[in-house]
């Protein structure tokens, strides 16, 4: 039987030259970028840095998320006409903000940003969106609840909540400045409906969500089509999770309003959470308010945010703290999302963020 030639036993070509011997352990290659000189042989730190240093510098997983987040606004600006982003001033809308500023810088932002105020909103929460908007010279559109109520199209709940009916306003603000893209700051990690959602989310003509008609997104390609009528709400967070937040936080040393930290306030308990007393009608008869020291882990309406106890007065205690923590920051303390088993999907459907 006829042996095969092997790479190291190839028959040189007739009339082809004959390759110079090369003296043992002089001008050899141990892999891309390395030292040729004899002197590298002498050296093996030298040529372990040559080699490091003509390798690729890998990205680290914050690196990564932020990358992916810039290019998202950056495809964003390039693909639709108005586009404003969310922006409540709790911490993912503030990362998103951070992040939006980084991907234009240094020229400014080049969308407005828009605030549904429910009318019972953390003062400190308030006070941080003035301060920051001023600060970058940002255009910030508010859309008020209680306007939509004051003029009937809108009805008080029973339990005071006015989270759900942010929609409204909301889609009413959009409609009235023809803005086609919407930036928010949800994480799939959140919450089981926002896992299903994609970067680039179509929303139809009523604003509202269909997770059949949302569109595959294979190697980051987003297609922001949509029909005059629509928009598409844009989640450059998507990949994010809350421990991605406070670790990108810290890196960044992005300021937060102070009631993300330990601090002392009244409360008072229902259906498991620490609740702050407010003139949205809490407490009831029964309810006990006592001052607890305690933080929140997600900022949304006074009526259905809930604090959890903690001492965390830093970044890194926080950091800490979510660690170790096995329940998400909208599953512990948000009663908005306890209204049903599928309340944020009705929502969603219905317009929601």
């Amino acid at each position: 039987m006829t042996a095969k030639t092997t790479t190291d036993e190839r028959v040189p070509h007739p009339g082809a030259p004959s390759s110079p011997e090369v003296p043992s352990g002089e001008g050899t290659t141990s892999g891309p970028g390395a030292l040729t000189h004899p002197e590298a042989q002498a050296h093996p730190e030298a040529q372990a840095h040559a080699e490091a240093q003509a390798l690729p510098e890998a990205l680290s997983h914050l690196d990564a998320l932020e990358s992916e987040a810039v290019h998202i606004f950056r495809e964003v600006a390039g693909e639709f006409e108005r586009p404003v982003i969310l922006f409540s001033g709790g911490k993912d809308s503030i990362v998103m903000l951070h992040l939006a500023l980084k991907a234009f810088t240094p020229a400014p932002v080049p969308f407005p940003l828009l605030h549904v105020d429910t009318g019972h909103n953390f003062p400190e929460v308030i006070d941080y969106r003035d301060r920051v908007t001023a600060e970058h010279g940002l255009r910030l559109h508010v859309a008020f609840v209680q306007e939509f109520i004051d003029s009937g199209r809108l009805r008080e709940r029973p339990d005071g909540t006015r989270n759900p009916l942010q929609t409204a306003p909301l889609l009413h603000a959009i409609g009235a400045h023809r803005f086609d893209a919407v930036f928010g700051g949800g994480r799939r990690d959140e919450e089981k409906a926002r896992a299903k959602e994609r970067v680039f989310s179509l929303r139809d003509e009523f604003g509202g969500w269909d997770p059949r008609r949302q569109r595959p997104e294979l190697w980051q390609l987003y297609n922001g089509r949509h029909s005059p009528g629509e928009h598409v709400r844009v989640f450059p967070l998507s990949n994010w999770t809350e421990l991605d937040v406070w670790q990108y936080i810290e890196r960044e040393k992005i300021d937060l309003p102070a009631i993300y930290y330990a601090h002392e306030r009244e409360v008072f308990s229902r259906d498991g959470m620490w609740l702050a007393p407010g003139e949205w009608g809490g407490p009831r008869e029964g309810e006990r308010v006592e001052r607890r020291l305690v933080r929140y882990r997600t900022v949304g309406d006074m009526s259905c945010t809930g604090a959890v106890d903690s001492d965390a007065v830093t970044v890194e205690r926080v950091i800490e703290e979510i660690a170790a923590s096995r329940l998400t920051e909208r599953g512990a303390t948000r009663a908005d999302d306890k209204l049903s088993e599928a309340a944020m999907e009705d929502r969603k459907r219905e317009g929601y963020f």
